[in-house]
């Protein structure tokens, strides 16, 4: 049985399937879920991987033996799960690992209308009552009915983005053999968009490349892909297909910071005065740009239970993240890459401009994009960090090591998943971004060898 202290995350459930997480980790789970939430009723889905339908069916079980019916939407992005918990108002459980190699599985958790349960918010508590739980017999109680929600979910989205009155576009999507060739499909249907599809084929062994859009080698087919069909723009999804990455076309990547800017002023425009949430690894364009749009910034820590708390208690219309991760108040105040990437169809679709001039009024500084190191000395490595930086910029620690300096700054942080330190820093001019990311990672690598 799995190692619950090892597999439960900051905001989520991950670890290696069977080792760490496996059938009778899940049915405990199952069972702790419902009686933590005091959920009557809950909706499941999960993602194509080998291990997701077993371990979904072992979940199903540990929450029927609670007395808790269950609605079993089958496969599904994390997006349609959001869907679901938000659309039928019942807490909501999503079987998925993301991005991570095939080997591993997860869960992620929610309460009736897609609130986010995060460590301090439930997660903790059910981690503890499952590990009371693990061994248990688990008797069937409540039932369980299958339901086929991608046409909602579909027709959901078309209500809040309506790409029907755009100009035709050429679309490159890779779905990276993930649920967006599950879920784009039937979102496009009837629009004005010739997709060309990009490993639609389901397969959790991921066969042509990992389903993580943040790595830059795996968007080496779709941006061939792009400049060779001459298509308008490119969209490569994670595994679960809550992420979503931008290509121009002329296969160049589009900064998650340029598309948050974009949707915030689209959004401020329908909702003048709002507010926008944005992490604290997002360029400084983006509350340039909001307060240039009218709207109020909120900087907030990195991870998506505690943006979507930060969003439902400020009432803000969008947030978005350096890791194309994007929020709706219409969507429950959840993430959805797909809705992100309507929004920049519209933005397109209703002028003549090429996607590169469109974005290129967002993007003002110069990023490191997210570099990792392995350390296994962390916090010696961020107390170095603050040693050689003394004096030189204004320091804060929402999440990690900020530090600001006239025309610069970077964000030291430990991942929440992994035994790395992930850097990011963005300047004025490229020279000075390179020199301030060149040193910090000289100080961090100092503490590994």
């Amino acid at each position: 049985m799995g190692d619950l202290a090892k597999i439960f995350k900051a905001y989520d459930v991950r670890g290696v399937v069977p080792d760490e997480l496996d059938e009778p980790t899940a049915e405990a789970v199952g069972a702790a879920f419902v009686e933590v939430t005091g959920a009557g009723s809950v909706v499941v889905a999960h993602d194509m991987r080998e291990s997701s339908p077993p371990l979904a069916e072992a979940f199903i079980r540990g929450a029927r033996s609670r007395g808790a019916d269950v609605v079993h939407a089958g496969l599904g992005s994390t997006d349609l799960l959001y869907y679901a918990s938000g659309s039928l108002a019942l807490p909501g459980v999503m079987f998925t690992a993301s991005h991570n190699p095939a080997r591993y599985n997860g869960m992620k958790m929610c309460r009736s209308g897609a609130v986010p349960i995060g460590g301090d918010t439930g997660l903790t508590e059910i981690r503890d009552r499952a590990a009371e739980l693990l061994g248990a017999t688990f008797a069937p109680g409540g039932s369980v009915i299958g339901k086929d929600l991608l046409t909602g979910y579909a027709d959901h989205l078309r209500t809040l983005v309506d790409l029907r009155g755009i100009r035709p576009l050429k679309v490159v999507v890779d779905a990276g053999n993930g649920m967006g060739g599950h879920t784009v499909p039937a979102v496009f249907d009837g629009l004005p968009i010739e997709l060309t599809p990009l490993y639609f084929e389901l397969d959790g062994n991921f066969p042509n490349h990992e389903a993580n859009p943040l790595e830059p080698q795996n968007l080496v087919d779709l941006q061939r892909a792009v400049v060779e069909r001459g298509a308008d723009l490119g969209l490569a999804f994670d595994g679960d297909a809550d992420r979503c990455w931008v290509i121009d076309e002329r296969g160049e990547s589009v900064s998650p910071s340029a598309v948050t800017a974009l949707v915030a002023a689209r959004e401020l425009a329908k909702h003048p005065g709002a507010t926008i949430i944005h992490n604290l690894i997002t360029s400084l364009g983006v509350p340039e740009i909001v307060r240039e749009h009218g709207g109020v910034p909120v900087r907030t820590r990195v991870g998506h239970s505690f943006i979507k708390a930060e969003m439902a208690r400020t009432g803000a219309v969008f947030g978005g993240e350096h890791s194309a991760h994007y929020y709706f108040r219409d969507f429950w105040f959840a993430d959805s890459g797909l809705l992100a990437a309507m929004h920049v169809l519209a933005a397109l679709g209703e002028q003549d401009s090429p996607l590169s001039q469109v974005v290129g009024a967002y993007s003002r500084y110069h990023a490191s994009g997210e570099v990792n190191s392995a350390v296994s000395d962390q916090a010696e490595a961020l107390r170095r960090v603050r040693e050689e930086f003394a004096g030189r910029g204004e320091f804060d620690e929402i999440d990690g090591l900020t530090v600001t300096g006239s025309s610069w700054w970077f964000n030291l942080r430990a991942s929440n998943t992994e035994p790395l330190l992930r850097l990011n820093a963005e300047a004025a001019d490229e020279t000075k971004m390179t020199a301030i990311r060149d040193e910090v990672l000289a100080i961090v690598g100092k503490v590994s060898e």
